[in-house]
C-alpha cells in the first residue's frame, strides 16, 4: 500500500507539471486522471489506461452531441448519464465511467463545445493516464521472495502432516490437533492470490510456475484431507499400517525436495502388490482397518499422481516436488 501511494503521488505531480507546461486547463484535472490510473499490477495498469481512455473519448462524443442539442443545463447531465453509462457498461468499459465523467464535467463547466476544448480534454487524458502508465510500468514490487516464503511454509506444514499421520498409524491413540492443515490452506490461498499478481506484472514472457504450483498444492491438500478421513478409521495397529507409515515418513522429507523424486511412488506400487498377496482378514475389525488402509494407500497414490500430471503439462519446471 505504501508503494502504491508513493507511485500515485509521483504520477499526479508529473501529470500536473506536464499539463502546466503544455498549457492545458485545468492542470489539476490531469492529476486526478493520473490518480485514477495507478493500479496494483502492470497488466491492470495498461488495461485500465486503455479502458479509461476509450471510455472518456466516447463520453466526450456523447456529451458533445447532448450539450449541443439540449444546451448546458443540469438536467442535460442526467440525460448524458442515462445514455452513456449503460453504453459503457455494455461494452465492458464501466471502469472508465469515473474518468469519463471527470472529462465531461470539464466540458460542462466551460459551457461550450469546440475543437480546441475537446483537444484540451484529450491531452489531459494523455498526460494523466500516460504518467500513470509510465509509473505502473517502471516499478512494481516483486513478489518472488514472498511466494518462496509461502512455498516453504506449505512444504513445512505438509511435512509435519505426514509425520503426524505416520505416528497415528504406528499408534492409533496418538492425538494431533491438525493445526498444520489450516496453516497449509492459508498459505496456499494467499500464495495463489500473489501468484496472480506476479503473473500480471510480467508484460513480456509468461510465468506459470507459481500459479501451477499453488494449484497443485491445493489439489494435494484435498487429497491429504481425504487421507485423514481414512486414517480416522484405523483404530487398531496392524503390520500394514507400519508399512504405510514408512512411506509417509519418507514423503515428509521428499516433499521439501526441489525435484520429483519418484521413490515413494515406486515403494507404493511394491506395497500395493504385497497387499494383494497377503492373507485375507480373519475378523471384522481386521477387515475394516485393512480396508481403510487400502483406501489410504489409493489416496496416497492420487496425491503423488497430481504432481506427475501437472509436470506432464510442461507449464512448470522440474522443481515441483511430490
Amino acid at each position: 500500500m505504501g508503494i502504491r501511494i508513493i507511485k500515485t503521488a509521483l504520477a499526479a505531480i508529473a501529470a500536473i507539471y506536464t499539463a502546466v507546461y503544455l498549457g492545458l486547463e485545468p492542470p489539476l484535472g490531469a492529476g486526478i486522471l493520473a490518480i485514477l490510473g495507478v493500479e496494483v499490477t502492470r497488466m491492470k495498469g495498461l488495461k485500465s489506461a486503455f479502458v479509461r481512455f476509450i471510455a472518456s473519448v466516447l463520453g466526450l462524443f456523447f456529451a458533445s452531441l447532448i450539450f449541443s442539442l439540449f444546451g448546458f443545463h443540469i438536467w442535460a447531465v442526467a440525460i448524458f448519464i442515462l445514455i452513456t453509462f449503460p453504453v459503457l457498461s455494455r461494452f465492458q468499459l464501466k471502469d472508465g465511467i469515473v474518468t469519463s465523467s471527470v472529462i465531461v464535467f470539464h466540458l460542462f463547466d466551460r459551457a461550450e463545445v469546440t475543437t480546441s476544448l475537446i483537444g484540451n480534454e484529450i491531452m489531459l487524458l494523455l498526460a494523466g493516464l500516460g504518467w500513470a502508465t509510465v509509473v505502473n510500468i517502471i516499478y512494481m514490487p516483486k513478489d518472488e521472495h514472498r511466494l518462496s516464503y509461502y512455498r516453504a511454509s506449505i512444504e513445512q506444514s505438509f511435512g509435519v502432516i505426514f509425520q503426524e499421520m505416520a505416528l497415528t498409524l504406528r499408534n492409533p491413540s496418538h492425538v494431533w490437533n491438525g493445526g498444520e492443515i489450516l496453516e497449509a490452506y492459508s498459505a496456499i490461498e494467499e500464495g495463489a492470490q500473489r501468484s496472480v499478481r506476479n503473473r500480471e506484472n510480467r508484460l513480456w514472457g509468461q510465468e506459470h510456475y507459481w500459479s501451477t504450483y499453488f494449484e497443485m498444492r491445493r489439489q494435494q491438500l484435498e487429497s491429504v484431507q481425504q487421507m485423514l478421513v481414512e486414517l480416522a478409521l484405523v483404530y487398531e495397529n496392524w503390520p500394514q499400517a507400519a508399512m504405510i507409515a514408512e512411506l509417509l515418513e519418507q514423503l515428509s522429507s521428499d516433499v521439501k525436495s526441489d525435484v520429483y523424486e519418484g521413490s515413494v511412488e515406486e515403494r507404493l506400487y511394491e506395497l500395493a502388490k504385497a497387499f494383494r498377496t497377503m492373507e485375507l482378514p480373519k475378523t471384522r475389525d481386521e477387515f475394516e482397518v485393512r480396508a481403510a488402509l487400502l483406501m489410504l494407500l489409493h489416496e496416497l497414490e492420487r496425491y503423488l499422481g497430481i504432481a506427475k500430471r501437472l509436470k506432464k503439462r510442461k507449464v512448470i519446471s522440474s522443481e515441483l516436488q511430490p
